[in-house]
């Protein structure tokens, strides 16, 4: 009888998924804000089906989540407007991060082109290719950090999702939403009192 081996997840693989995971949650996240205002505005036009089929859509196709949908299921338009409401929220919250990311590229990677110098009080100076390298490894724990922050909020989000479909919420699916929403309003009060 010839046997098996089992092969076990090698650090490439999981890195890969992580990768892929995190550009998924990127990509929903930056759909947020869209699909929430355009629910909005067809909602209460009697399009209230249509929407749950976008946030279906977008929940499946793009965390590559399996659909929980009933058959029959159909919330109301009160539901759809609640759920497009609290991703708005959300989708605001998900800017910070996604603006983390366009920080990195533009003040990380593209530094040297972005700021044409002089760099004698720059990190990594007085050279603009220390002044480059210093932000652009600065600027890779932030980028993971906003990554990570994605991929929670996709999580979340995707819960909300579910209760369209008539799953089950967890208690403190509602109060985090709201948690985060107060913080990253603080957040973006504290950074632009910064600037």
């Amino acid at each position: 009888m010839p046997t098996i081996a089992t092969v076990h997840p090698t650090i490439r693989g999981r890195q890969y998924r992580t990768a892929h995971l995190a550009g998924r949650s990127l990509a929903y996240c930056a759909a947020l804000i869209p699909v929430a205002v355009f629910t909005l505005v067809t909602a209460p036009l009697g399009r209230s089906g249509a929407a749950v089929a976008r946030w279906r859509t977008l929940r499946t196709w793009l965390l590559r989540l399996p659909s929980t949908a009933g058959p029959g299921r159909r919330p109301g338009m009160v539901a759809v407007l609640g759920h497009a409401g609290l991703s708005l929220l959300v989708g605001a919250v998900a800017l910070l991060p996604i603006g983390v990311e366009v920080l990195m590229v533009l003040r990380g990677v593209l530094y040297g082109v972005v700021d044409p110098g002089p760099y004698d009080s720059s990190w990594g100076g007085p050279s603009r290719g220390g002044a480059w390298l210093a932000h652009f490894l600065v600027g890779l724990p932030l980028a993971a950090a906003g990554l990570a922050a994605l991929i929670g909020i996709a999580a979340v989000h995707q819960r909300l999702t579910g209760r369209l479909d008539g799953e089950r919420s967890p208690l403190w699916l509602l109060p985090t939403v709201l948690l985060m929403a107060v913080a990253g309003a603080l957040l973006f009060v504290a950074w632009t009192h910064q600037i």
